[in-house]
């Protein structure tokens, strides 16, 4: 298994090389040459794996054994001992059609930890294989920044600067990022969104010498072992919703902003999982919707919302899509990206939309919208939706149909997100390690949007 960029322009790589450049070095993302596709069989036998189990599965069809099995093991066990509950990601049906793949039972209680806790313990393993020392450099929305800054506080060799767009995040998520005092943590809290922040951070790392100077890795999206470990949870939900579905196609819907995590849903899918549908679910930034139902791909206004984690407007891994969409040709996508950098935009045929829709549904929920479905569902099933799952319900009510099951993924316990829970008169009792963060002190920069300044700020971390 090799790697190659979207943009065609890098050296095939191993994993680990993959894993350490990140965002690639012709300014593409990385994606495997070859894409293994698992038999029906051996899905067969997968069925009935653990999590741990199902992810060492996954993960060896793209490692090159270049973590051997035993150490593998042991960053996996690593990685999961934080978890809260023994099935890692449980699957709990809420009616006949619709069961809820629970992503937030990691220490900072979001779907980011599943992949972000395998991140920090494989940077830690490599950091001290090859003594090299790393300095992990991103942007967030809220839930990333707090899940990479706790796979990797206190550990040696790593240093972490998070940028989050000031006061545009839950305040949950901003105490989890900003009561960390650890030496190897820098916040950076900016004055702008999150658009602005992952703009910074590609800049950084297209700068090649900067990159170098400073051994900066990636811990977004734009790193393939995110998407990977993502991809894994996808199979357990199937897997999951399989045990009851009798002879109904399975359909996901999941909350997405940046396009990772439903492109590790079309990973999942071009590997053999059968899955049916694949359900787009985003706020009123809706860019991704607007793509799906009009073919165009073009950056609209900012807009703050209840389900913050999804307020952006240029999503990252969208090229990669783009990139098998175009049938993995690097030229045309190199071609594509600058027009969205020179016109602001990317437009395809009608022909092609009807290929687009062939692989995605989605939905831009309203916050209205949002309200409602967190109030209906508390009060029909008594389960609490975050504002982001509830964009994803909104999804599922929108596109399953009669003859389908749907897995809807909650991306984030609803305690992170209380400001909007409040607005609809529900009254929540915070997790002890939440409510424990209201009462310790922040520690964190806020800097204006201007990446000299940050330059500034990473360069005195580093010293």
């Amino acid at each position: 298994m090799r790697y190659i960029s979207t943009r065609g322009q890098v050296e095939a790589k191993g994993f680990i090389d993959t894993v350490l450049m990140g965002l690639a070095d012709d300014g593409g993302l990385m994606v495997p040459e070859q894409i293994p596709v698992v038999p029906a069989a051996t899905l067969e036998q997968w069925a009935t794996l653990s999590y741990r189990e199902l992810l060492l599965k996954v993960f060896a069809l793209y490692i090159n054994d270049e973590i051997p099995r035993e150490d593998l093991e042991q960053l996996v066990e690593r990685s999961y001992a934080s978890f809260r509950h023994p099935e890692v990601t449980p699957v709990k049906k809420i009616n006949e059609s619709l069961s809820i793949l629970e992503l937030f039972h990691g220490p900072t209680f979001a779907f980011k930890d599943v992949a972000l806790q395998f991140m920090g313990e494989f940077y830690s393993y490599v950091s001290k294989k090859q003594n090299e020392i790393i300095h992990i450099l991103g942007a967030t929305s809220g839930d990333t920044g707090a899940a990479a800054i706790q796979g990797v506080r206190g550990k040696e060799g790593i240093k972490i600067c998070i940028l989050h767009p000031h006061q545009k995040v839950s305040k949950v998520q901003e105490l989890q990022m900003t009561t960390v005092d650890d030496k190897n943590v820098l916040n950076l809290s900016v004055q702008g969104n999150f658009d602005d922040c992952q703009k910074v951070i590609k800049d950084l790392f297209a700068d090649l010498d900067f990159k170098g100077k400073h051994h900066l890795r990636a811990i977004n999206s734009i790193n393939f072992v995110r998407i990977l470990a993502q991809t894994v949870y996808y199979f357990y939900a199937y897997f999951r919703a399989q045990e009851s579905a009798g002879t109904k196609k399975i359909n996901v819907s999941v909350p997405s902003g940046n396009f990772g995590n439903i492109f590790s849903g079309f990973l999942a899918k071009k590997m053999g999982l059968p899955i049916h549908k694949l359900i787009i679910a985003t706020n009123e930034n809706n860019i991704l919707e607007r793509f799906v139902k009009t073919g165009e791909y073009k950056p609209g206004d900012f807009k703050s919302t209840y389900s913050p984690s999804m307020d952006i407007q240029v999503a990252s891994n969208f090229e990669r899509y783009l990139y098998y969409f175009l049938g993995e040709d690097a030229a045309k996508v190199s071609e594509y990206m600058n027009n969205l950098k020179t016109e602001g935009r990317i437009v395809i045929s009608a022909e092609d939309l009807q290929r687009v829709q062939q692989d995605f549904e989605a939905l831009g929920a309203s916050n209205e919208q949002c309200l409602d479905l967190i109030k209906k569902y508390k009060a029909e099933y008594d389960y609490l939706l975050d504002p982001h799952t509830a964009c994803g319900i909104a999804a599922y009510e929108a596109y399953n149909g009669a003859d389908e099951v749907c897995v809807t993924f909650a991306t984030a316990h609803p305690a992170k997100f209380d400001e909007a829970i409040r607005l609809v008169d529900i009254q929540q009792e915070f997790p002890a390690p939440i409510e424990q963060l209201f009462s310790k002190p922040q520690h964190q920069q806020v800097v204006e949007h201007d990446e000299a300044e940050i330059v500034r700020q990473l360069e005195a971390f580093y010293v």
